[in-house]
């Protein structure tokens, strides 16, 4: 039984496409739990880390970058899913660049405005400036008129901040038992994290011929006494496109599975055997039949 002053709620780190949501949630676990990449739109579900301490467990929630738009149905499902994560927590922590402030800022704001639970601003990315003292005015620029309820800022990339803000959470969530146990990270399995690896790797070496028209879907996870064996396919909208995950020989997807396969080994603790296979679907992202079956539900 933990004292009556421990601390257990739902975090949801939210903001607009490519602040840094899912570097932060990872330098808080200290763990590769959701992939990263130099686009936006790389988070593209709601990922669950759970971060537990003496005086209290967060349960974070990465969510996919709120934006403006969303011609296709697979961007209208990505803020529908933003806008429930805001909306089911008990605690908003709401991402921004140091210095900068976006109309897409602005729109995760209005989401935020419309909840009644604590709202804390993040300034990211603080080791890009130099006078710290000089964010001062944009600070108060940016919080007139907003009742966020602390302002932290940190360096997800450096882990700058990162214990005043854990601290900070952990005084905003309500008091009771915790919900997972103490090693528990996530409650996602390794099948998906499988399939997220394969597609961080996709955003990391085509993430100018391939940015949003390439997902995965783990056919196959077996698990062995020795090794895990997985079997996964890589879906994209053109032939075209196809040909690019491929590559001259095969070298492309050959480097894309021996790079994956190794983190997973890292994040699994064990050999891994994949297999990956490249096939076409059309306009699979704005498809709700396809997105369905690839998993991307409400």
């Amino acid at each position: 039984m933990r004292e009556a002053s421990f601390r257990c709620g739902t975090a949801a780190l939210v903001g607009r496409p490519n602040v840094g949501k899912s570097t932060l949630l990872n330098a808080m676990l200290n763990w590769h739990l959701s992939i990263v990449g130099p686009k936006p739109q790389t988070t593209r579900h709601k990922i669950l880390g759970v971060l537990t301490r003496p005086d209290g467990q967060i349960l974070f929630t990465d969510t996919p970058g709120l934006h403006r738009g969303g011609g296709h149905a697979l961007n209208r499902r990505l803020n529908r899913g933003a806008r429930e994560a805001i909306a089911q927590a008990d605690l908003a922590v709401h991402l921004i660049e140091a210095g900068r402030w976006t109309g897409e800022d602005q729109l995760v704001w209005e989401a935020l405005s419309a909840t009644t639970h604590p709202r804390l601003l993040v300034l990211n990315k603080i080791d890009a400036k130099k006078n710290k003292e000089a964010l001062l005015p944009f600070i108060a620029e940016v919080t007139a008129g907003k009742n966020y309820d602390g302002v932290y800022l940190v360096s997800a990339k450096r882990r700058d901040g990162l214990p005043e803000l854990e601290r900070g959470i952990i005084e905003h969530l309500p008091y009771g038992e915790p919900i997972h146990g103490e090693d528990e990270l996530t409650d996602r399995s390794e099948r998906f994290l499988a399939g997220e690896l394969v597609r961080e790797q996709l955003m990391l070496r085509l993430a100018q011929e391939l940015p949003y028209a390439a997902t995965v879907v783990v056919d196959e996870f077996r698990d062995g006494e020795i090794r895990a064996e997985i079997e996964a396919t890589i879906w994209v909208e053109r032939e075209g496109q196809k040909a690019i995950v491929i590559g001259a020989g095969g070298a492309q997807l050959k480097t894309i599975g021996s790079v994956a396969r190794r983190a997973m080994e890292k994040l699994f603790e064990r050999r891994v055997h994949l297999r990956l296979w490249v096939k076409v679907r059309e306009n699979w992202s704005d498809d709700e039949a396809a997105l369905q079956r690839f998993g991307y539900v409400e």
